[in-house]
């Protein structure tokens, strides 16, 4: 993790540059978005070896690709090329690996919108890469967050799979989610439901 490069936007062009997406792609992404950027926040808060501000930029921005209209995994492809053009590589691999707790680049919910090309460049990305706190931070804090707040991970999981449908990944990408879930709670030395609010209400509604 040392050797990441840990400049990100400030949290105030960070709010800019979403806002900006959210116009030109209105959408629930977003609010989920915001939540998914305060849940990291949070989580970072409690663990001595992440930088909380870095951690809510990342993810804030994590689904920025969505900017462009409405795809499927053609956003991180998207999200990388608009956070490289601007300089920032942590972001841009966040693009990328915020959608893989499992190392697989056909563990996803949807399809590779995208041409044989960029296909080819985000499965040669992930296969030489080793997910750092960072990358594991925001595959967490996606799977925590509704548009509407925070949840239990099972709820936001078949949120999402009733909307993309599954396949034989699936089960493995869950499994490596709760491992993640247990890394950093092992890290804070809590649950990480305890720093989030509202996980109670937004679950179950009410």
């Amino acid at each position: 993790m040392k050797d990441l490069n840990l400049k990100v936007p400030s949290l105030e062009e960070a709010k800019i540059i979403l806002d900006e997406g959210n116009k030109l792609n209105p959408g629930p992404w977003m609010s989920h978005s915001l939540y998914a950027g305060k849940a990291a926040q949070l989580i970072a808060r409690e663990d001595k070896d992440l930088d909380e501000n870095v951690a809510q930029v990342l993810g804030m921005l994590h689904d920025i690709g969505r900017r462009y209209g409405v795809t499927s995994m053609r956003h991180s492809i998207d999200g990388y090329k608009f956070a490289m053009e601007k300089g920032y590589d942590l972001w841009a691999r966040i693009c990328i690996t915020h959608s893989f707790p499992y190392k697989n680049i056909d563990a996803v919910f949807g399809k590779w919108d995208c041409s044989d090309e960029e296909y080819k460049f985000a499965k040669e990305y992930l296969d030489n890469i080793e997910m750092s706190a960072y990358d594991k931070l925001i595959q967490l804090c996606d799977a925590l967050a509704l548009p509407t707040g925070y949840c239990l991970m099972e709820k936001r999981m078949l949120d999402v799979a009733m909307r993309h449908g599954v396949n034989e990944y699936t089960i493995e990408k869950w499994k490596a989610t709760f491992e993640i879930q247990k890394y950093f709670e092992k890290r804070i030395g809590k649950s990480i439901y305890s720093v989030l609010p509202n996980v109670v209400e937004n679950t179950f509604g009410f």
